[in-house]
């Protein structure tokens, strides 16, 4: 059996997987800002967890997954100025901003929930944790790499770069960062212009705000991270997942938020780190028009793709790219992955009609190799895919020329399916439910409709609708077969 390895951002190699305290693994995953609807984005990098959180557990790990809720503290511009995303959201719609946090964090639940993830272990908010936040900053302070300025209290980055290394996670210099900083409006409470808030002053006017030894305030965005996964996982922890965007400044600041308080200067022994997506090619913005949310991807709302797409092709979409590179998200890429799911869907039937038989033309031993070689390598769920689709291409090839398969190979296939695409892709492939097999019933029965109509065209020789009613069946995967008996189709 091969070992499991995964890319380290820390180190930039991939290096054999080791937790801490096998069999427990602790992994922190940074989670949604609840200040608007979940963007697809995000869903990206919480399915790519999802993944890895699987496979973990398939390996025999005992796996604490934490992921956060930001419900404070995540400020306009993602550094110390500006207003509170939560806190504008909520003086704009005139409610309080509970309301926001609780309506968003619904909806991502929701979203994620029909993405097919599983629900962490842990899902702490920073809210919830006030206390652990204003102890954890006052352990900065006596460890004398912060410092109060005004009510609010910085981050010493200079004093922490004399006996570490600010930068690790990012792979970024402090001399290029001191270069590259502004001293922007507002900076002059700090020493320096990297310095970065760990406890904000909150202006009389601000909404949210609670009392501190430094005076009525609300933490920094990066603080809440490094009190939340270090109290469910401590000093020392496995994993810390989160957005490519999130290296630096976040997780940066993190790491040495931690290695201040503990002076563990390894307190994440991986970090691994999901990659963006583009839309056509081109970044995905709100201002451009170049966006779309979820659902309006399972609805088929956006004008920019041209019809609806399941949940769970959206998955299997995600699961054709590493989730270290960029993904375009295209209405082809979709198009795509909802004919490869139909394809491993009649793979798996395909199983049982495999003849019987006292030998097996199929070495399942080698195809479970090969899935089990993919995603050791570091959750390569593209490669997975492919090892899939050559195993669907042996199953046809059996089929079609009658090869047999015994009745154990033909189980512990079948269960290979099961576990690979199911339980690590999370990707479901037949759906049980009484309600699925009506709605089922009702699309057969559409789709023989539109044959009807299409027969009758032809029949009246009114090719331009005949020919249109082939054309709009051909995009939604409906294959016809015209022959003297009559038109069969196929999905």
């Amino acid at each position: 059996m091969s070992q499991l390895k995964v890319y380290n951002t820390l180190t930039r190699k991939k290096e054999v997987f080791k937790p801490i305290n096998p069999p427990h693994v602790g992994m922190y995953v940074c989670g949604p800002t609840v200040y608007s609807d979940v963007h697809i984005g995000n869903c990206r990098t919480i399915v790519s967890f999802d993944v890895i959180y699987r496979y973990l557990q398939h390996l025999g790990y005992s796996v604490r997954y934490v992921r956060n809720i930001t419900d404070v503290g995540h400020l306009e511009n993602d550094s110390d100025e500006g207003e509170d995303k939560i806190a504008k959201k909520a003086k704009l719609e005139n409610v309080e901003p509970m309301e926001v946090v609780q309506r968003y964090t619904n909806g991502f639940h929701e979203v994620v929930e029909m993405l097919n993830t599983l629900k962490p272990s842990i899902e702490p908010t920073a809210t919830g944790h006030m206390l652990e936040q204003i102890e954890y900053v006052q352990a900065i302070i006596r460890s004398g790499y912060a410092y109060e300025s005004n009510g609010s209290v910085y981050f010493d980055v200079e004093k922490y770069s004399e006996k570490y290394n600010y930068g690790d996670v990012s792979g970024r210099k402090i001399e290029d960062l001191k270069n590259n900083t502004r001293d922007l409006k507002g900076q002059g409470e700090k020493k320096c212009p990297l310095d970065f808030v760990i406890w904000k002053r909150a202006d009389p006017k601000h909404t949210m705000q609670w009392n501190s030894p430094w005076g009525k305030g609300f933490p920094g965005w990066h603080l809440e991270c490094s009190v939340m996964s270090t109290k469910y996982l401590g000093d020392e922890f496995d994993i810390h997942g989160g957005g490519m965007d999130l290296k630096f400044p976040h997780h940066e600041c993190e790491l040495a938020q931690n290695t201040a308080y503990s002076g563990q200067s390894q307190s994440v022994k991986y970090w691994l780190h999901s990659n963006m997506l583009t839309l056509n090619g081109e970044k995905m913005s709100k201002s451009t028009g170049q966006f779309f949310l979820p659902k309006q991807i399972f609805e088929g709302t956006t004008e920019l793709l041209e019809k609806a797409y399941s949940p769970m092709v959206v998955r299997f979409a995600m699961m054709q790219c590493h989730y270290r590179s960029t993904m375009d998200l295209s209405n082809d890429a979709l198009f795509a992955a909802e004919k490869g799911l139909a394809r491993l869907k009649k793979g798996l039937e395909s199983i049982d009609i495999l003849k019987d038989g006292d030998q097996s033309f199929l070495d399942v031993n080698l195809i479970e190799a090969s899935l089990e070689s993919a995603m050791n390598d570091d959750f390569n769920t593209p490669v997975l895919v492919a090892n899939l689709f050559d195993a669907v291409k042996q199953i046809n090839s059996s089929v079609q020329n009658e090869k047999p398969i015994t009745q154990e190979d033909r189980q512990k296939l079948k269960g290979l399916f099961d576990v690979y695409v199911t339980q690590i892709m999370g990707i479901q492939l037949i759906e049980s439910s009484k309600s699925s097999d009506d709605s089922k019933t009702i699309e057969n029965d559409l789709i023989q409709l539109a044959v009807d109509l299409r027969n009758q065209a032809k029949k009246g020789k009114d090719w331009e609708t005949s020919d249109l009613i082939r054309n709009e069946l051909t995009k939604l995967g409906i294959q016809l077969k015209d022959s003297k008996d009559g038109t069969k189709w196929s999905k």
